[in-house]
């Protein structure tokens, strides 16, 4: 298993072993093909969200898609 390191994720930190993007949104209960993500300042395009590796450090700025009527 992966060492839990430091994530700022919407400004706010936060600890994660997730080793990428679409591991992480999972982790916070999201389904990947329904958030838009930039990291470390660059959009992530959602088709490679499973392919994009994490590190300390790195920042993410995570919008979801929420439906409603």
């Amino acid at each position: 298993m992966t060492q839990p390191f430091s994530l700022t994720v919407n400004g706010d930190s936060r600890q994660t072993s997730a080793a990428t993007i679409a591991d992480f949104v999972r982790e916070l209960g999201l389904d990947p093909k329904k958030v838009a993500v930039e990291h470390n300042g660059v959009i992530a395009p959602r088709s490679t969200l499973h392919e994009v590796a994490l590190g300390d450090g790195d920042a993410l700025e995570i919008v979801h898609f929420v439906g409603g009527g």
